[in-house]
């Protein structure tokens, strides 16, 4: 960790300070920490941290369970929350680490939100502030308008809970490991020693999903993955254990209200 890094480090983990603290990063300024650390393991921040990926994709993992990050979508980790963090291509972006002293008024728990011009435009503006300097009555208000967008803005379901019966469990790692397993409900269940309705009843009382439900929430996590990595539609759609292209696209066009390829279109930054 070079001596700005490890300032920065040191900045974003203490309650002192700013009570918001913006940052930018594009794919040159990525680029500088190799290709060998796109994997952060297990940690969490003092403070609370929203951040919007423009390019590549984040997975994010905490210990209830799992949730994508793609391109024009932000993420919120609440304060103390402990995840792990991979990222899947070229990344830029921008975010926010929000000291938890304040009341923000955002969620407990992990989630992906929409994201708007006017949040892009703030954070813009935020991230030329000096990080280790209060907010004057300017700033604050620039943080409260922000604040309020985050509240306000569509989530959106790109979450995976995971079962927390051991058995359960089991079936869920197997559909993660091996997405193109297209068995049955009933033949999961066979294999993994219970009765279907067992596995359904208990699958939606600890995820609040279908198994069917969760099995293409899985395999969307992965087929986004895949796509952002830059891997063809076709080849995506086979590894995923569809039909047909067609199906696969048709599945994310519901999911994502346009087809893959839109979806991963380049999107102006704050750049």
């Amino acid at each position: 960790m070079t001596a700005s890094h490890q300032k920065t480090h040191e900045l974003i983990e203490q309650v002192g300070g700013p009570a918001l603290i913006a940052y930018c990063i594009d794919r040159e300024a990525a680029s500088e920490y190799g290709e060998d650390t796109h994997t952060y393991d297990w940690h969490r921040h003092l403070r609370g941290q929203f951040f919007c990926v423009e390019s590549g994709l984040v997975h994010v993992h905490t210990e209830h369970g799992s949730w994508m990050l793609p391109p024009h979508r932000a993420g919120w980790m609440p304060p103390g929350e402990l995840h792990t963090i991979s990222i899947s291509g070229p990344m830029s972006g921008w975010g926010v680490f929000i000291t938890p002293d304040i009341d923000h008024g955002l969620p407990e728990r992990p989630c992906v939100i929409g994201v708007s011009e006017l949040m892009r435009a703030l954070v813009r503006r935020a991230s030329s502030w000096t990080w280790d300097e209060q907010l004057d009555v300017e700033q604050e208000r620039v943080m409260s308008v922000l604040l309020d967008e985050m509240r306000r803005a569509p989530h959106e379901s790109l979450y995976l809970p995971m079962p927390n019966d051991r058995r359960l469990l089991r079936i869920a790692q197997a559909v993660l490991a091996h997405p193109h397993d297209n068995r049955s409900l009933e033949e999961w269940a066979t294999w993994a020693g219970l009765s279907a309705r067992s596995v359904s009843r208990v699958f939606r009382a600890e995820t609040a999903m279908s198994f069917a439900q969760w099995r293409q929430q899985a395999r969307l996590s992965r087929g986004l993955e895949q796509l952002a990595e830059g891997v063809p539609v076709a080849t995506v759609a086979d590894a995923l254990g569809y039909v047909s292209v067609s199906a696969f696209v048709a599945m994310f066009r519901r999911n994502f209200g346009q087809p893959p390829a839109r979806y991963f279109a380049h999107r102006p930054s704050l750049a």
